[in-house]
């Protein structure tokens, strides 16, 4: 794939162009570049030789058309909170933000569609349908910053999708501009679509490498009229894991079911300054768990059976959140927990998903070879879906062992994950830091398609490089 010597180095005459393209859109002060030279991927760093921000399709597709002709180097970028390092120019080049495209295009709400550029907050986009009764479900963390594209381009998941799915089984239909310039429509605004490859589902995940995505037409539901909510401590993480399989053996599906190490929680308290949720040394950790609808009389009893499956797990008493200050409360707490850890100590995040019947396994053994290797992990993540996020923190690790040693314990824990049924990154993609662990994931058959994929959509390879392979 494209490497340094690839990309030509950006010129005065290309700035002069990008600036009568863009005027004070187009930024090369030092002060400037170095805002949009990170993400929220640990502490990476990588300066663009220029920021370009559009306001529309058009400009996008002359800078790519200019710089697919002049093989420079381009980065698109959101809102920069993504964890894989996907948005990090690290060719420098060209830094092209979707900041300025944010604006929801319309709300159908005949159809329960709604079409949006990919600069919208997704907070903002969920807060604008719910106005209309409707409701799109995917919600990251980061739901109150992270944009609406950056969730396209890494399939983002979060709470809801263990019972309403992740991104890509709301995308209908993309307006995306290809590396050489060209703007294309992907498929239809059709909820059933068998005519040719799905060039959709193809884009979406694709981690800004193939094209760069301009519209986005979303399918949506009736939002739910109720929810119910409950923290359960547990005395031991393990029974907590096994009582996430047991809870859907039951037959219920929860709307949110997540998993926390009580030092997630912990870290999450301090950050936060919210001590209102009691946390006892005796509580190695917490599930939340969440059911919603539109009877509240069925969610209790969904509530009632779903205790009745914890009663075999040894639980403390089960807190129900009694009004929605609480209920705020508890997922504050939740969402929390990334940038309570990051705050806490330098740290590798890793995205694992597995099964959900094998979290325990999973949990186990990512506690193992932490024993092994030395270093101490906080975990949590969406539990419903088998998706643990392990965070390795280095505390007092040297810099001998972080950067020569836990890059091996990384590749064991990801070596387990796949020998369980699962695979080494659930929502945060692939990026920059989790490239050296694909050849665990896939065979090089397999990852050999994938390349020859990116060839035909990026010839010179300008969009995005150095990412996924």
């Amino acid at each position: 794939m494209s490497n340094k010597a690839t990309f030509k180095d950006i010129s005065r005459t290309d700035i002069t162009f990008f600036k009568n393209l863009f005027g004070n859109r187009c930024k090369t002060d030092k002060s400037d570049l170095q805002e949009y030279s990170s993400d929220e991927t640990e502490d990476l760093e990588f300066v663009p030789s220029v920021v370009l921000i559009p306001e529309n399709v058009q400009e996008i597709a002359e800078v790519l058309k200019y710089c697919n002709t002049q093989k420079i180097p381009v980065t698109p970028a959101g809102a920069r909170t993504g964890l894989s390092g996907g948005s990090l120019p690290i060719y420098g080049g060209v830094l092209l933000s979707t900041e300025k495209l944010n604006r929801i295009i319309s709300i159908d709400e005949k159809n329960h569609q709604v079409t949006t550029e990919p600069g919208v907050i997704t907070q903002v986009l969920q807060d604008a349908v719910k106005e209309k009764g409707l409701f799109y479900p995917p919600d990251p963390a980061s739901r109150g910053s992270c944009f609406i594209g950056g969730n396209i381009a890494e399939n983002s998941g979060g709470p809801k999708a263990v019972k309403y799915g992740v991104t890509n089984e709301y995308v209908l239909n993309l307006e995306v501009v290809l590396p050489n310039g060209e703007i294309i429509w992907t498929g239809a605004n059709v909820i059933k679509n068998a005519t040719g490859y799905n060039l959709t589902q193809l884009i979406v995940g694709s981690e800004g490498t193939l094209g760069i995505v301009t519209k986005i037409v979303l399918k949506l539901r009736t939002h739910p009229t109720h929810d119910m909510l409950m923290l359960v401590p547990f005395y031991e993480a393990k029974k907590a894991c096994q009582a996430v399989s047991s809870i859907f053996r039951a037959g219920i599906i929860p709307s949110g079911l997540e998993f926390m190490e009580k030092d997630a929680l912990l870290l999450a308290q301090a950050f936060t300054e919210d001590f209102s949720i009691k946390v006892t040394d005796s509580h190695e950790a917490h599930l939340l768990i969440e059911v919603d609808g539109f009877d509240p009389e069925r969610l209790m009893n969904e509530c009632e059976e779903i205790i009745s499956v914890l009663e075999e797990f040894e639980t403390d008493e089960i807190l129900f959140a009694e009004s929605e200050a609480q209920k705020n409360t508890l997922w504050n707490l939740r969402r929390k927990v990334g940038e309570a850890v990051k705050g806490h100590s330098t740290y590798k995040e890793e995205d694992t998903v597995v099964p959900r019947f094998h979290l325990p396994q999973l949990l186990q053994s990512v506690k193992d070879i932490g024993n092994k290797y030395g270093f101490q992990s906080v975990c949590y993540g969406h539990a419903g879906d088998g998706n643990l996020h392990v965070n390795i923190l280095k505390g007092t690790l040297s810099d001998e062992l972080w950067n020569n040693e836990l890059p091996k314990a990384i590749e064991e824990i990801f070596k387990k994950v796949v020998a369980l049924g699962g695979t080494i990154s659930g929502e945060h993609g692939i990026g920059l830091v989790q490239k050296p662990y694909m050849h665990i994931a896939f065979p090089e058959i397999t990852l050999n398609l994938m390349r020859e994929i990116k060839k035909v959509f990026d010839p010179n390879g300008i969009l995005n490089p150095g990412k996924i392979f």
